[in-house]
């Protein structure tokens, strides 16, 4: 107790009652409404289930990172994990409002968790600097819920590859209800956004649904070499070309999210923009090009991820039927937002139960598979890596990902499936950065 003037008064905490502030949420809980779940239960121990029990995950501590982090520590969760590989860069501050000029260059989820940590009594926020997959399945089967505030269409599909993997099914198909870990998804691009609820092995997921996301901008070739005449292509010709053929770090691939990679890749950009008189190369658009980094808008992302917060409150106590399961918003010319229910479908790559099949000609070469994968809507890859068994021994056929042995397995892109000794149902693995797992495909012959 406090002593205001003479008078007793409970403990404040940021203008708060702190035994008070959680009663409006109380209330939602302890007693019964016509569009509650048919599970629910009302009662006390809702909430403390809620506080003291749930574990909640989440990825990215961006513009709609910092929106999720505070809208569900104050829904009065307790335990709470974010998990975000970024820095703070000077950019940042005018959106995302946990950090201050002082934490630029620290790492959002450790500023993130320390700010939330000090604003909410009681709340437990633990940071993870580091990418998505460093973590193994251990660590994302520890959590109740999952919400994702990503930038990256990659990491949300790789996310949703972990969650499909961690699902076990009974003899007759049907999945194991122990098994399933809810995603919440909010994406926003501009004065657009969308949230959505995946249930595992029960809902649409983001692989049914990938032709959904806007399509990669992608640069002519010879416009990179030949005449480029924006800033983006002398960004692009030195990120596809001049870092493959100069190695500056190695056999690595380009990583958007090295400091040391993007500051070259800016620093060559710059030199060929002044060799053909192009203005308008800076570090940011550098590394905006890079990782397809989308405009974000504060008041959007605000809107997002309330809409996300409200899903995992639902999903966590079962006080209200969750959405089903897409919402799209739109605030660009007025204000629009619509909710529609995405198929599942029965042949997608990650959570469908038929095995993927992959028709090509006899006389088909392994090119043709690698473009395949990447330019089909219903697969997206990136630089998928193929491997085989071939009289019981593994066989890699071509992997991009590694220059070394990119450059050993060049020469199976030009042979046909035949000379590689792919026959009729032989099963390929195919390992890509948007998937924790390769998917097995059986290629067959028309």
């Amino acid at each position: 107790m406090e002593n205001v003037n003479g008078i007793e008064s409970p403990m404040i905490v940021d203008g708060y009652d702190n035994e008070g502030r959680w009663e409006d949420v109380k209330m939602l809980l302890e007693r019964n409404g016509p569009f509650a779940h048919p599970d629910f239960e009302p009662g006390t121990d809702v909430f403390d289930m809620m506080r003291d029990i749930i574990k909640i995950l989440v990825i990215g501590a961006g513009g709609l990172g910092c929106e999720l982090l505070k809208d569900i520590a104050l829904c009065g969760f307790q335990n709470i994990d974010v998990i975000d590989m970024d820095t703070i860069d000077l950019s940042n501050l005018n959106r995302q409002f946990l950090f201050r000029s002082k934490d630029i260059g620290k790492p959002k989820a450790t500023v993130a968790a320390e700010f939330i940590n000090g604003r909410i009594r009681g709340c437990n926020v633990t940071p993870h600097f580091c990418k998505i997959q460093d973590k193994d399945e251990n660590f994302y089967r520890s959590f109740h819920i999952i919400v994702c505030g990503l930038d990256s269409v990659i990491a949300r599909r790789w996310i949703n590859g972990m969650l499909m993997s961690m699902l076990d099914y009974d003899e007759d198909g049907n999945v194991d209800q122990t098994t399933i870990t809810p995603m919440v998804d909010g994406g926003t691009e501009a004065f657009k956004g969308n949230a959505r609820v995946i249930i595992p092995g029960m809902t649409a997921c983001i692989e049914c649904t990938l032709d959904l996301f806007p399509p990669q901008v992608n640069y002519p070739m010879c416009t990179l070499a030949s005449t480029p005449r924006l800033p983006e292509h002398c960004i692009e010709y030195v990120k596809v070309l001049q870092w493959s053929e100069e190695k500056p770090y190695g056999d690595v691939s380009v990583d958007g999210d090295d400091p040391e990679h993007v500051q070259w890749i800016y620093k060559q950009a710059l030199k060929r923009s002044e060799e053909y008189k192009i203005k308008g190369v800076t570090y940011r658009l550098t590394q905006g090009v890079i990782k397809h980094i989308i405009p974000a808008v504060a008041s959007t992302n605000a809107v997002i991820a309330a809409s996300c917060a409200l899903e995992v409150f639902k999903l966590a106590t079962n006080c209200c039927k969750p959405l089903d399961n897409y919402m799209v918003f739109n605030d660009s010319d007025g204000l629009y937002t619509y909710t529609f229910k995405a198929e599942k479908k029965d042949d997608c790559s990650a959570c469908g139960r038929i095995p993927q099949r992959l028709k090509f000609q006899h006389t088909s070469i392994l090119q043709e598979v690698v473009n395949h994968l990447v330019q089909n809507p219903q697969y997206q890859m990136k630089a998928p890596g193929i491997t085989t068994s071939i009289n019981g021994k593994n066989k890699t056929l071509y992997m991009q990902s590694v220059a070394s042995i990119e450059s050993m397995t060049r020469p199976n892109l030009d042979k046909t499936l035949k000379e590689l000794g792919i026959t009729e149902g032989h099963e390929i693995a195919v390992a890509d950065t948007t998937s924790p797992k390769p998917i097995i495909f059986r290629v067959y012959f028309e």
